[in-house]
C-alpha cells in the first residue's frame, strides 16, 4: 500500500522568513509603481523623455529590474505556500539576489548613506541568518518535500 508522505504545515520560525519574503515582495512592488508612474504623468512623463536617451535607459533598466524582482519574488512566495522542494535553493538565491541589489544601492544609487547601508546592513542580516536556517535546518528539509 503506498503511503503518501505529507510534509508539516508551515509554522514555527519558518513563518519569519515567509514575513521577510513578502515584505520585500511589497516593498518591490512599491518600487515597481514608482518606476511606473511617470507614464501616467503628463509633466513627470514629458520629463522623463525629453532628457536624452540615457536617463530612459536607465529609467528602463530599474523598471525591468524592480518587475523582475517582484516576479521572481511572486513565484518564491508561490513555492514556498506550496512546499516545494525547490524553495531552499531559490530561496538562497533570492537572498542573494536582493543582497545584491542592495549593494548596487549603497555604491551607485543617489541616496543617502545611512538609508543605503540601512538597506544593506538589512540585506546581510537577512542573508546571514536565513541561509544557514535554510541550509541546515531539519525543519526546512522535511516540510519542502513537494515536487
Amino acid at each position: 500500500m503506498n503511503q503518501l508522505v505529507t510534509a508539516p504545515r508551515l509554522g514555527g520560525w519558518l513563518l519569519v522568513p515567509l514575513a521577510w519574503l513578502i515584505m520585500m515582495m511589497l516593498t518591490s512592488a512599491m518600487a515597481l509603481a514608482m518606476y511606473l508612474s511617470p507614464l501616467f504623468n503628463p509633466a513627470w512623463r514629458a520629463t522623463l523623455f525629453s532628457h536624452g536617451g540615457m536617463l530612459v535607459t536607465n529609467w528602463a533598466v530599474s523598471l525591468l529590474t524592480a518587475l523582475a524582482v517582484w516576479l521572481y519574488s511572486l513565484w518564491v512566495c508561490w513555492i514556498f505556500c506550496k512546499r516545494s522542494r525547490r524553495l531552499p535553493r531559490h530561496y538562497i538565491i533570492w537572498l542573494l539576489v536582493t543582497l545584491l541589489l542592495a549593494l548596487k544601492t549603497f555604491a551607485f544609487t543617489p541616496v543617502s548613506d545611512g538609508k543605503a547601508a540601512q538597506t544593506l546592513l538589512l540585506a546581510l542580516l537577512a542573508a546571514a541568518v536565513f541561509v544557514p536556517y535554510f541550509k541546515r535546518s531539519q525543519r526546512v528539509k522535511s516540510t519542502f518535500i513537494q515536487p
